[in-house]
């Protein structure tokens, strides 16, 4: 279920299914992260409604909502 897929940390700390598959994706364009919504869209095509992406300083890069992708 997408509550499972959705948590940030599984049972034991580690990450979560959706951060795992994030982990070393690649975005080309930072203010349109598509490959992040590609990537949540695959576990659930209604869940990606709104993607924030951060630079690894934890800075918010781009806000993706519906509509936008």
């Amino acid at each position: 279920p997408s509550t499972w897929n959705a948590a940030p940390r599984d049972d034991a700390a580690g990450h979560g299914p959706y951060e795992a598959s994030m982990i070393e994706t690649k975005v080309k364009i930072p203010d349109k992260p598509l490959e992040i919504l590609r990537v949540i869209h695959s576990f659930d095509p209604c869940l990606a409604c709104a993607t924030h992406l951060y630079d690894t300083k934890g800075k918010e890069v781009a806000v993706v909502r519906c509509g936008e992708c």
